[in-house]
């Protein structure tokens, strides 16, 4: 069993950054391939970003150029930095890990 836990959610206004955390526990954190998602409200959850355990990445078009996510296989870490932040980045945001387990989501909100 795999435990995810987000931090790094907050409130920040156009323009600016917020790095996101996941931490998981138990399993092998360095074979798992991991994601962030996000769904906003009356929104389908979708992919924001995705790292693979051999660390190649992907991005919804959406943020491309804006948000970057890495990994930390020591500390059994993965990381989303949002750059640029729009009012539309605004959500909760999921970790995932081996398209099986969720985290609980740390809620973002980009507003003036």
């Amino acid at each position: 069993q795999v435990q995810l836990v987000e931090s790094g959610g907050g409130s920040v206004q156009p323009g600016g950054s917020l790095r996101l955390s996941c931490a998981a526990s138990g399993g092998i954190f360095s074979l798992y391939d991991m994601g962030w998602y996000r769904q906003a409200p009356g929104k389908q959850r979708e992919l924001v970003a995705g790292i693979t355990s051999g660390g190649t990445t992907n991005y919804a078009d959406s943020v491309k150029g804006r948000f970057t996510i890495s990994r930390d296989n020591a500390k059994k870490t993965v990381y989303l930095q949002m750059n640029s932040l729009k009012p539309e980045d605004s959500a909760v945001y999921y970790c995932k890990a081996a398209y099986i387990y969720w985290g609980q989501g740390t809620q973002v909100t980009v507003s003036s």
